[in-house]
C-alpha cells in the first residue's frame, strides 16, 4: 500500500469518525432539548396547578366570608324583628297594667274580688293561722269581707275557720303615681303567708297579671305575629 492509499484510508476514517461524532452530538442535542421541553412543561403545569389551588383557596375564603356576612346580617335582622315584637308585647302588658288601676274603682266588684283572692290564698296555704297584707287604702274593704272569706274557705276545705291576722303595720305598696309610674307599686289584691313566713301566696293584681301574661305569651305572639318557623 503506497502513501496515497494510506492517506485516503486515514481521511476516510476521519470522515467516518467526524460523521459519527456529529450524529452523536445531534442525538445529544435533540435529547437535551426534549428533556428541557419536558421539564419546562412540568414546571408550567406545576405553576398552573399552584395558581388554580390559590384561586380555589381564595374563592372558598371569599365564599366563607360571604356566608358569614349573610348570617350576621340575617341574625341582626332577626334580632331587630324580635326586639320590635317584644316592644309591642311589652306595650300591651303596660296597657293591661294601667287597666288594672281601674279595677278598684268599682267598690262592689273589687270587694268581691278581694274576697275571692283571700279564699284562693287560704285554699293554697291550708294553714290554721296566717298573716294577711293589703294596701293601706284597701284595709277597710279587707276587714269588711274577711269573716265571709274565712267562712267560705272553711266550707270549701271542710275545716275550721282559720285565724287571719291582718298586718296593720306593713302594707303593700300604693298604686303607681304619675310622678313615679315605674316605682314600687301595687294595683290591688292581697298577700297571705304562714305565720313562720315559709309559705307565701302572692295574690296581688300585678302578680296575677304577670302569671297570666307569662302563660298566655305564646298565644299572644301567635295571635299578633303568626306562627314563626323555628
Amino acid at each position: 500500500m503506497n502513501d496515497v492509499d494510506v492517506s485516503n484510508q486515514i481521511q476516510q476514517m476521519v470522515r467516518f469518525i467526524r460523521q459519527e461524532a456529529e450524529e452523536k452530538a445531534n442525538e445529544i442535542s435533540v435529547s437535551a432539548e426534549e428533556e428541557f421541553n419536558i421539564e419546562k412543561l412540568q414546571l408550567v403545569e406545576a405553576e398552573k396547578k399552584k395558581i388554580r389551588q390559590d384561586y380555589e383557596k381564595k374563592e372558598k375564603q371569599a365564599d366563607v366570608r360571604k356566608k358569614i356576612d349573610y348570617s350576621m346580617q340575617l341574625n341582626a335582622s332577626r334580632i331587630k324583628v324580635l326586639q320590635a315584637q317584644d316592644d309591642i308585647v311589652n306595650a300591651m302588658k303596660d296597657q293591661a297594667a294601667k287597666d288594672l288601676l281601674n279595677v278598684s274603682g268599682d267598690e262592689d266588684a273589687y270587694k268581691q274580688l278581694l274576697k275571692d283572692l283571700i279564699v284562693q290564698c287560704l285554699l293554697r296555704l291550708k294553714e290554721p293561722s296566717v298573716l294577711l297584707r293589703c294596701r293601706e287604702e284597701d284595709l277597710g274593704l279587707v276587714e269588711s269581707i274577711l269573716e265571709d272569706a274565712k267562712e267560705e274557705y272553711a266550707g270549701k276545705a271542710n275545716v275550721h275557720a282559720p285565724e287571719v291576722a291582718v298586718d296593720t303595720t306593713i302594707f303593700l305598696p300604693p298604686p303607681p303615681t304619675s310622678s313615679d309610674p315605674h316605682g314600687l307599686h301595687c294595683s290591688g289584691g292581697v298577700v297571705l303567708a304562714s305565720r313562720d313566713g315559709k309559705i307565701v301566696c302572692e295574690n296581688t293584681l300585678d302578680a296575677r297579671l304577670d302569671v297570666a301574661f307569662r302563660m298566655k305569651l305564646p298565644v299572644i305572639r301567635r295571635s299578633l305575629f303568626g306562627q314563626v318557623a323555628a
